[in-house]
């Protein structure tokens, strides 16, 4: 099942929805519904989708900066407590991400400066209290923006108030310390939100939802740092296998179970007559050849084909970025004249990660 769905692409970033989002559509859509009937439903989910192109321009708000200082953003993922910018680099200089940070709440102050200026010249409040579906359009908007930039100033990361935290701990600290402290931060106030909603009379489900969302990407994005800390200066020659087994296009599933069980290798690249790459076997490939064409069906009928190959020189980040985009456990190193140099698989990457954050 897929969680994630594109929607469009800005310049060099993809706007990509997770699935989640439509259960924060649904509660404020019945909540607009029990409200006001359907008018009261649709103006709730109007209400919304101008709230998503808000945050939306808060995320390009980082993006713009990023861009500033020379860092791509490949995509951003509107999720129920906001969206997320991938950035493809952590900038060097904590100075750079602490701006990188603050121009989305930026953004969402010149909105919500808009809007009260609207609400002001108009008649209509502008105070940010009794929020509910059935507040007109504008003053909703408003006081949910006011909101969502006070939400996203909680020192809890991955929220930008977080990532300034991150970045103003990173001058002293260093950056892996000052991740995990940030993040360790972000988990705890994530679990006292969660349990101040659970032991509540009247808990919203979606404010236990975004505790959840904090608290795993507080991890992840712990993760991700510390891996790419230990990666830095590697590149594919590093990482890939240098002693395996092709095996030939040609060749019967039977030969690929007698590899297989012969050593522990799990993957094997798919070679033609002159030992170019033509793609890739795997154990599941294998399995499911087996199942369903039987042993003496032959490798290519069974082998992933056009499977992306990396080059020896290519850096850590791009190299891991490729394994995981592919979805395969393995991709072939293939050097500037084509000849298969190497295996870059994810147990030898996870392997010298730990070898590496062990100080060997």
């Amino acid at each position: 099942m897929r969680w994630t769905y594109t929607l469009g692409r800005v310049g060099e970033t993809e706007i990509k929805l997770h699935l989640t989002f439509f259960l924060l559509l649904a509660y404020w859509a019945a909540g607009g519904y029990e409200a006001g009937g359907m008018s009261g439903a649709i103006g709730a989910v109007a209400m919304l989708i101008a709230l998503f192109v808000c945050v939306l321009l808060h995320e390009f708000g980082h993006i713009t900066m990023a861009r500033r200082f020379g860092v791509r953003t490949p995509d951003v993922l509107i999720l129920p407590i906001g969206g997320v910018a991938r950035l493809e680099r952590i900038p060097d200089e904590p100075k750079q991400e602490l701006l990188i940070a603050l121009a989305g709440p930026a953004v969402t102050l010149a909105i919500a400066a808009v809007l009260y200026l609207v609400l002001r010249l108009s008649g209509g409040a502008a105070d940010i209290d009794n929020l509910s579906p059935a507040t007109p359009f504008v003053a909703a908007l408003f006081r949910t923006n006011v909101l969502l930039l006070l939400f996203n100033l909680i020192p809890a990361f991955p929220m930008d108030g977080g990532r300034v935290l991150r970045a103003v701990l990173a001058t002293r600290l260093g950056l892996a310390r000052a991740t995990r402290t940030a993040a360790t931060l972000g988990q705890m106030l994530a679990v006292a939100g969660g349990l101040a909603v659970l032991l509540s009379k009247n808990g919203n489900p979606v404010l236990l939802l975004i505790a959840l969302f904090v608290f795993l990407g507080a991890g992840s994005e712990a993760a991700a740092v510390e891996t790419r800390l230990a990666g830095h200066g590697l590149h594919v020659a590093d990482m890939m296998v240098r002693e395996f087994h092709t095996i030939p296009v040609h060749a019967t599933l039977a030969r690929a179970v007698e590899l297989l069980l012969a050593g522990e290798q799990r993957e094997f690249p798919v070679v033609d007559n002159l030992g170019r790459a033509e793609g890739l076997l795997t154990r599941d490939n294998l399995v499911r050849g087996l199942s369903q064409r039987g042993a003496g069906a032959t490798v290519a009928e069974a082998m992933t084909p056009d499977v992306p190959f990396v080059p020896p020189t290519l850096p850590f980040a791009e190299a891991l970025e490729r394994l995981r985009g592919s979805g395969l456990p393995a991709l072939p190193v293939v050097d500037g004249d084509g000849r298969l140099v190497g295996l870059l698989t994810r147990d030898n990457v996870a392997d010298l990660l730990l070898v590496r954050r062990a100080g060997a």
